[in-house]
């Protein structure tokens, strides 16, 4: 079954990224405010771009791939990029590296002398 990434052109000229296996029914659910907070706030106006892809798991990375996009870049990609798009696709079965998690400092509780 195919997965898919989609782009929406939303209320106040702001692009909307996410993933649905059907892109036109959550697209409705977006349209009705049934979709993410986002599109409640900023009601899509059309969807501007859709990518099929083989598997949930490299849609995913795709989706976040695109997230990460500056909105310069992102309306680039919405008007059909090749070289970007080929770029975000690129290596998907690649995994990233993990973050390296800050530590915490716990609060130590001082001790009351007597």
């Amino acid at each position: 079954m195919p997965h898919f990434v989609y782009m929406l052109r939303c209320v106040g000229n702001r692009i909307y990224t996410g993933y649905a296996v059907d892109v036109a029914a959550r697209f409705e659910e977006h349209r009705t405010g049934r979709g993410a907070k986002f599109t409640k706030a900023f009601p899509p106006e059309k969807i501007l771009r859709q990518f099929e892809l083989p598997n949930k798991e490299y849609a995913l990375r795709m989706e976040a791939r695109i997230k990460k996009l500056t909105a310069t870049q992102k309306e680039r990609l919405a008007s059909g990029d090749e070289v970007l798009t080929q770029s975000l696709l690129d290596n998907l079965a690649e995994t990233l590296p993990p973050k390296k998690r800050k530590r915490r400092r716990r609060a130590t509780a001082k001790k009351t002398v007597k």
